[in-house]
């Protein structure tokens, strides 16, 4: 049997946390070793974790993912997969984000998220597992 994916998963909604960690381990294939609420439990949990992948909001307390982003990228450089409803295509966010070291976006846009959860279950898993 094939190692596991680790991710760790962060993201200030208690809700998207666990729906997030739901769908990547709904597969067999992926396991969220740890999740974390803001961008400064995300950056420790990578220190602490290692991870094979980082599933990252922007917009958190604390700490914002761009700013998590950085820091992750300079001092544990890790893969980072950016969920918001800030990073939709073309969006100024994205674009630092994708320029900062991010290997990918999902946008998770509340009436996305209610119409298409199926869809972006898809699209998270299998860019996880592309990375």
């Amino acid at each position: 049997m094939a190692r596991k994916i680790k991710a760790v998963v962060v993201d200030d909604s208690a809700f998207m946390r666990k729906s997030l960690s739901l769908m990547l381990e709904s597969t067999g294939e992926i396991e969220v070793i740890a999740t974390a609420r803001d961008g400064i439990e995300g950056v420790e949990m990578v220190k602490t974790k290692f991870p094979d992948i980082v599933t990252m909001d922007i917009e958190m307390p604390r700490m914002d993912g761009l700013t998590a982003l950085q820091k992750i990228m300079k001092e544990h450089p890790t893969p980072v997969l950016m969920v918001s409803s800030l990073t939709t295509e073309g969006a100024k966010d994205t674009l630092k984000a994708l320029e900062y070291g991010a290997v990918d976006f999902i946008p998770k846009e509340l009436s996305y998220v209610n119409v298409n959860i199926i869809k972006i279950k898809e699209d998270l898993v299998a860019k996880v597992k592309a990375i």
